[in-house]
């Protein structure tokens, strides 16, 4: 006997969300239905569970450009989206999960908007040579999804203006991402859009597993009447779950000063700084002490030390000068790697 099958859709597209539906879907969801989410984000930088923001994106100009930082619960590398991607989630018990018939159901989708899709590795689709998808995975002892991007019209420009940050000085523990050749479904055909994409993965999903069933659509008031989905939500919007769960990682500076050369070293967990070490051979090495201990236990963000290191100046007015310069350059530095 086929399972009872499910189908959500949204329009809503923060991220932070949509995420958090998808959280709701594999922690309270009924994993005897098989069930097919689809979504698209507003321009997005999403990293795995194990990443380091500084190391995968730039930080800084998204936060310019208005672009959300985001991470996922499951694992891989990190991905920008926007309105031009098409997100698929898939629900099924432990039991039951099988990739390789998710990856039929895309394949099938493709092949009914005119387009030959190959499965690659362990988690890419290709087309012509190009990755048009890529996918990510989570499993507890009885249910597991399966989640992942198809590009439709992407800005791909994007990705080289957010994915690739300059050369690091960062000595960096956890997953680095890894760079294919993408490509979009639309250069495959012009006629692509979201809602086509999604038309054509429903009637897959529905004809893969032998029952028809007509979506149900999350909007505002029903999401945010659920008060399990929102308690996700703040979760995924928290700085501390998008940059504090960043593996411990070393961020070696050096800069001469008119007074003297400074080398810094920060140690870095949970996007805490844990230690400082200061190096110099300026004569006056008192305001140094200072530097290193007021560095100790701050956020690893640009507003924190520049906030924090402008109070020591006003406390210290005798280092005044010296503070701002020094704050102004490891301000500058953190915002370099982004």
């Amino acid at each position: 006997m086929s399972k009872p099958l499910r189908i959500l859709r949204t329009n809503i597209t923060n991220p932070w969300f949509n995420l958090a539906t998808e959280n709701w879907i594999f922690r309270d969801l009924d994993p005897e239905t098989e069930t097919l989410f689809l979504w698209r984000n507003s321009e997005t930088v999403v990293i795995g569970a194990y990443q380091n923001p500084w190391v995968e994106c730039k930080v800084d100009q998204m936060e310019a450009d208005g672009v959300f930082l985001a991470r996922r619960q499951s694992g891989g590398g990190a991905v920008y989206q926007d309105l031009g991607n098409t997100n698929f989630t898939f629900l099924s018990t432990a039991e039951g999960y099988s990739t390789e018939n998710n990856y039929q159901i895309l394949i099938n989708a493709l092949s009914k908007l005119g387009i030959t899709a190959e499965k690659s590795g362990r988690n890419d689709i290709l087309v012509e040579g190009q990755k048009i998808s890529g996918s990510a995975f989570r499993r507890t002892t009885n249910r597991s999804f399966h989640h992942g991007t198809l590009l439709i019209g992407a800005d791909l420009a994007k990705l080289s203006d957010y994915l690739n940050p300059n050369p690091l000085k960062l000595e960096a523990k956890g997953i680095k991402s890894v760079r294919a050749r993408v490509g979009n479904l639309s250069d495959f055909n012009t006629e692509l859009d979201h809602e086509a994409v999604c038309a054509a993965l429903m009637e897959s999903f529905c004809e893969f597993h032998g029952e028809t069933v007509e979506p149900e659509w999350l909007d505002d008031e029903v999401l945010q009447n659920n008060s399990t989905l929102n308690t996700y939500y703040e979760e995924f919007a928290d700085w501390d779950w998008r940059f504090g769960r960043t593996p411990e990682f070393n961020h070696k500076m050096e800069e001469r000063f008119e007074w003297g050369l400074v080398t810094l070293h920060l140690q870095v967990k949970n996007a805490v700084i844990e230690d400082a070490k200061v190096f110099s051979d300026a004569l006056d090495t008192d305001w140094l002490s200072l530097l290193q201990e007021c560095l100790i236990k701050l956020r690893y963000s640009p507003e924190s030390v520049r906030d924090h290191l402008s109070d020591q100046a006003q406390r210290n007015p005798e280092y005044r000068v010296e503070l701002g310069e020094v704050a102004h350059w490891i301000v500058a530095q953190i915002r370099e790697e982004d």
